[in-house]
């Protein structure tokens, strides 16, 4: 497959490209601890000319969304004056005692801050939108929204970097923008799949041509075959992205459409849910990324989202690494006769007993009369002590009794589910 790409990066040898990634890592970790108090705390102790590994990474902690927006909360209760950010930037504005000038800030909902710093294209869209076939003086009609949240400004940065013109059309005002797409003839959309598929269905409607509509780059929502087939049935060739408005650019579509591409300027890990510990290869799990943001240097940040790598490299010939896309979401935790039970508890189970593999905790029942079954991968199951133990522990760890079910090796499904509730809630 002929492919046109981006910069030299994308088709380097991957140990150059592991080597280059670890040997910048110890920089970026010095860089938080000095200049994000947060952080700081958070690392305290950690000697960043030590991290130059994955291993050395998976030792740190991982930072979660959800553990970001307490953070945020709890400080703007504590300190109404004081950095809004919580301590994780490094970029702000006078007053805050930031090292670095934001351009932007931006509000997500929670709400959670986050500031963009003063560098083109730092949420590094530019990849992902040559991928996806823009290129330099093309107009890019950007429906992603610029109110509040960076969408739009993260899609348009990209596009400017690459040299095209951006109409920024925003969200809504569907019959303003389907009149801007007929009379200023852009060569692509950049917005969430489902919008773009209402922009359509209307212009046929009311028998507005789009023809000039030949490209486009979706995200924010799922965008499956069946969708992918019908633009393309209309004369559009759209791709797919994985980016957050904390991280930026994670992964991206090519043209193979075999798998999401890792950004060249990211870390990625697939960990266990719940921990920090990263799963073999091909094992569903979290998505766990670092970056080398400056402006807002976030080392092990779980997304919250399931994904899992696979095999070889893109048929496009780019060497880095691909993953799955999304999958589901992690934080499986449920409440079982009035308690939380949470996905990182399963794991502590799993680690007290080194024959478990994997583990998945079902919960079946209605409410008020549920009962858990504990499903756990061991090479021989049979008649062993390790289910009583194993019942023991899950007992200590969530204050509940569980059934236990050995299963062997392999059976369980390969899905990144830790708790699967069953429960009736009718």
């Amino acid at each position: 497959m002929k492919a046109e790409y981006f910069d030299a990066l994308e088709i380097r040898d991957p140990a150059a490209r592991e080597a280059a990634l670890m040997a910048a890592l110890p920089a970026q970790v010095a860089h938080a601890q000095a200049h994000s108090p947060a952080q700081a705390q958070r690392l305290a102790g950690v000697d960043p000319r030590a991290i130059t590994s994955r291993a050395a990474l998976a030792t740190l902690p991982v930072l979660r969304k959800h553990e970001l927006l307490a953070l945020q909360q709890a400080h703007r209760v504590a300190h109404p004056d004081g950095d809004p950010f919580a301590g994780f930037a490094t970029a702000g504005w006078n007053g805050l005692r930031l090292s670095r000038p934001a351009k932007r800030v931006f509000q997500s909902p929670g709400p959670i801050y986050e500031p963009q710093g003063q560098g083109s294209d730092s949420w590094r869209l530019a990849r992902a939108l040559h991928a996806a076939g823009f290129r330099r003086g093309d107009l890019v009609h950007n429906s992603f929204s610029y109110h509040l949240t960076p969408a739009g400004a993260m899609m348009e940065e990209g596009a400017l970097a690459l040299g095209c013109a951006v109409f920024p059309g925003g969200v809504g005002n569907t019959e303003l923008q389907l009149q801007a797409m007929a009379e200023l003839r852009p060569h692509g959309y950049c917005g969430t799949p489902s919008f773009l598929k209402i922009a359509l269905e209307k212009a046929a409607e009311q028998q507005v041509a789009l023809s000039s509509l030949r490209k486009g780059l979706v995200s924010g929502e799922a965008f499956p075959p069946s969708l992918r087939d019908w633009l393309r049935e209309r004369g559009m060739q759209a791709y797919q992205c994985y980016a957050t408005a904390d991280l930026g650019l994670i992964a991206y579509e090519t043209e193979a459409r075999d798998g999401l591409v890792i950004d060249e300027q990211v870390i990625v890990e697939i960990v266990r849910p719940g921990t920090g510990d990263p799963v073999p290869e091909g094992e569903v799990g979290e998505v766990v990324v670092t970056t080398f943001d400056e402006d807002y240097p976030l080392i092990r940040f779980g997304t919250g989202d399931l994904s899992a790598v696979m095999p070889g490299h893109c048929p496009t010939g780019r060497t880095q690494t691909r993953i799955r896309g999304w999958l589901g979401r992690a934080d499986q935790t449920t409440k079982v006769r009035g308690m939380f039970v949470h996905p990182s508890q399963v794991a502590e189970v799993i680690k007290r007993h080194p024959g478990v593999r994997r583990a998945r905790l079902i919960v079946e029942g209605e409410m008020a009369n549920d009962r858990m079954t504990l499903h756990a991968e061991v090479v021989q199951p049979g008649d062993d002590p390790l289910a009583d133990q194993l019942a023991a522990s899950v007992r200590d760890v969530t204050k509940l009794r569980a059934e236990v079910c050995l299963v062997a090796t392999g059976s369980l499904p390969n899905d990144g589910v830790v708790i699967e509730d069953k429960r009736s809630y009718r």
